[in-house]
Parts: structure tokens; sequence; C-alpha cells
């Protein structure tokens, strides 16, 4: 998968991402208990922002 242009600087580096991909999104929640794995639906989870 290729990078979005407006993520891109001089140096090759890539930006900040704002919110977690998906398996990061079930941990956090798993470790913040808002996730429920056997009564939660696995489809709808919401975004998660990163927090620096």
């Amino acid at each position: 998968m290729s990078l979005d242009p407006s993520l891109k600087t001089k140096g090759n580096l890539t930006g900040k991402r704002s919110v977690y991909t998906r398996a990061e999104r079930v941990l956090q929640m798993l470790a913040e208990k808002k996730l429920d794995p056997k009564s939660d639906k696995a489809t709808g989870l919401p975004k998660m922002r990163v927090r620096s």
C-alpha cells in the first residue's frame, strides 16, 4: 500500500498518524475494558485517536 502524498516530508519520513489501525484499536479497547469479545460485535468499532 502506498503512502498518501500529504504525509510525505522532505526527508521522506512519514507523518504522525491520527488514529489507530484496527488491530491497535482492538488491543487498546481490550486494555481499557471497553470491548467484551464474547458479547460485542466485531464490526463498527469506534475510531480512537492516537494519544501522544
